[in-house]
Formats: structure tokens, C-alpha cells, sequence
């Protein structure tokens, strides 16, 4: 039994001593051969090993000291090889932290500004499934672009949703849980499904409750 445990134990320290060596070799900087695919990716940049799901990195541009998470997904449209109809789909910013487990699937034009950090599996796409033809499963029905934007020096909490036409503006705090359907004006707090800004700064009340 002691025997068994102590290569139980070896087995053990082995595996994490692995995992922490992978993880240092397969994360992605500048210099890595993956970057190079990408749109661009700034100095000092990285993604973190593993990843998610990532193609048609080339419509993809990150910016310089960000920090994107494991196992988050970045992808521009729907399969790898799509063409699309703008140059830069998904645009992340300068000093950004994109939260593990995140997705961030653009179609038309995803705007992430500069110091936008996340919670952990936040979700954003501009895209939604139409589905006003009764006929048609939803499913197969056209889907609907429409532009998102998140202004720099935002956060947004753990499993935030960021839904096609969400315009979140400079310095707000999006609580974790929320979905963002619509705008949120800078310098705010937001909460809720939908969110709705529960306080706001002003410079002559300062933070105040909404």
C-alpha cells in the first residue's frame, strides 16, 4: 500500500510538473510562428496555453501587453477559410486581459478598446440568429450582424454576455451574470439581464445610484 501510494504520488508530481512545462512552451507570443497569422499581435502579447478555438486569425488584431487567458476562443466567422466582408473582425486593444474560457466570435466588426479586462468565461459575438420567417427552424434562418464595441478601461464580470449591437462605453463595470443588448454610456455601472445602469459618475455628484 505505501509502495502504491508513493508512485501514486511520483505519477502525480510528474503530471503537474508536465502540465506547468507545456503550458510555458505552448503559450503563443510574438515571436511564435501562430502570431504571425494573426492581422497583428502586439509586443509583448500572449495567449495562454491551451487554447480555444481559434481560426481565420488573419481578420484577428491584437494589441500590444495583452493578456488572452486558456482555453478562450477567438474566431472571425463562422469556419475556417470564410471569407469576410471587412478586414479587421475582431480588433482587442492595448493592456488588455481577456478571463479563461472566454469566447469572442465576430462577423462584422468586434471593437475591444485598451485596458478591457474580463472575468472568466465572458461571451461576445455581433451576431444573432433571425428568426422572423415561421417557416424556417430558426437554426437555418440568416443571421443578423450588427456591430459591438466596448470602450477602453472596462470590465466585465464572470460570465458576462456581450450580444450583437452592445455599445459598452469607456470606464464601466459590467456586473458578472449580466447580458448587454444595448448601450451603456461611459463612466457607469451596469447589472442585470438585461443590463441597466445601477449608478453613474458625474462631476458634480461623483458616483451616484441610477
Amino acid at each position: 500500500m505505501k509502495l502504491r501510494q508513493w508512485a501514486r504520488r511520483q505519477v502525480a508530481s510528474g503530471l503537474h510538473v508536465a502540465w506547468e512545462r507545456a503550458s510555458e512552451l505552448g503559450a503563443v507570443g510574438p515571436d511564435h510562428p501562430r502570431a504571425r497569422r494573426f492581422g497583428a499581435f502586439g509586443s509583448g502579447s500572449m495567449l495562454a496555453f491551451p487554447p480555444g478555438v481559434i481560426f481565420n486569425e488573419h481578420c484577428i488584431r491584437i494589441g500590444s501587453g495583452t493578456m488572452v487567458g486558456p482555453r478562450v476562443s477567438l474566431s472571425a466567422g463562422m469556419l475556417p477559410g470564410q471569407q469576410m466582408l471587412t478586414e479587421t473582425v475582431v480588433k482587442i486593444g492595448d493592456r488588455c486581459l481577456i478571463g479563461r474560457g472566454s469566447h469572442i466570435v465576430g462577423h462584422f466588426c468586434v471593437d475591444i478598446g485598451d485596458d478591457v479586462h474580463t472575468g472568466p468565461y465572458v461571451y461576445i459575438t455581433d451576431q444573432n440568429h433571425g428568426y422572423e420567417d415561421l417557416d424556417l427552424p430558426i437554426g437555418v434562418q440568416l443571421p443578423i450582424d450588427s456591430a459591438v464595441s466596448i470602450g477602453s478601461g472596462s470590465w466585465l464580470g464572470a460570465g458576462v454576455i456581450v450580444l450583437p449591437g452592445a455599445r459598452i462605453g469607456c470606464h464601466v463595470a459590467v456586473g458578472a451574470g449580466s447580458v448587454v443588448t444595448g448601450e451603456i454610456p461611459d463612466y457607469s455601472v451596469a447589472v442585470g439581464a438585461p443590463a441597466r445602469v445601477v449608478r453613474r459618475y458625474s462631476p458634480d455628484e461623483g458616483w451616484a445610484r441610477k
